[in-house]
């Protein structure tokens, strides 16, 4: 977490991502009020973006309004490093109740798309 949504008195929240070799990330997805959008650092990875695939490497910039679908996943042997930009703030509340519910489990897309509902990501697979 590099800026949270409290810490920018709600405006925007801006987290680093990390993915390994061939790590998926999340299931496609939409939101009604969030605009989502990715800085690539390092590594090349592929996004979705409704029905159309894009591969994106180091300097690349991606931004999703509110309502775009949208999903992103690591299909290289090398790790992938970007940045998660929202706005309005608040979406890194969503990360944390993810990782409390899985704690030392991977979620499965059902229980993703529970906690995430209530965080204003639809999930749409």
């Amino acid at each position: 977490m590099l800026a949270s949504g409290d810490a920018t008195g709600g405006a925007f929240s801006v987290v680093e991502h990390r993915l390994r070799p061939g790590a998926s990330g999340p299931p496609l997805h939409r939101h009604e009020r969030l605009c989502d959008s990715f800085y690539v650092l390092e590594g090349t990875v592929t996004l979705r973006i409704g029905e159309r695939t894009v591969s994106a490497g180091p300097g690349s910039y991606a931004c999703f309004p509110p309502g775009v679908a949208h999903c992103y996943r690591n299909d290289t042997d090398a790790p992938v490093r970007m940045l998660n930009i929202n706005a309005p703030g608040g979406w890194d509340r969503v990360l944390r109740a993810l990782v409390s519910a899985g704690g030392d489990r991977p979620l499965d897309q059902t229980e993703i798309g529970r906690i995430s509902a209530e965080h204003d990501m639809i999930v749409l697979e």
